[in-house]
């Protein structure tokens, strides 16, 4: 990876006051993030653009999550781009369930923390690398 290059995220999510936020806690450590309104809207863009990293709601209204998810990882050329889950959904089983049966590569419950959120995509990031 060109280590002057942007890392390219997508955020997937059906809140456009989220998606603004996460950008700017992410722009200014060097990401660029790109926001899809909706499941529907982000698998077209990861299919035609597809990102470093992917941030990902689990409760949207078109399509859910977990379809999403479904969805990039039974596909050759998106399985390998790692997903973070960002969602309301804190139950700690939802948790469970996220990380070890689904196998994402990460789960932050909302309301996080910015240094969260950071801390969970550089790991992702650096371990592409």
């Amino acid at each position: 990876m060109d280590p002057d290059r942007l890392r390219r995220i997508i955020y997937i999510e059906d809140d456009p006051v989220m998606i603004d936020l996460v950008k700017m806690i992410l722009y200014r450590h060097g990401y660029e993030v790109r926001g899809a309104h909706g499941g529907r809207a982000g698998l077209e863009i990861i299919h035609t653009d597809p990102p470093d990293l992917i941030l990902l709601d689990l409760m949207m209204p078109d399509v859910d999550g977990w379809d999403v998810y479904q969805q990039i990882k039974s596909d050759p050329n998106t399985a390998t781009i790692p997903v973070i889950v960002v969602t309301a959904k804190a139950q700690p089983i939802d948790k469970v369930l996220g990380l070890n049966v689904a196998k994402v590569d990460a789960y932050i419950c909302k309301p996080f923390r910015p240094q969260e959120l950071l801390d969970s995509v550089e790991k992702m990031v650096t371990a592409r690398q």
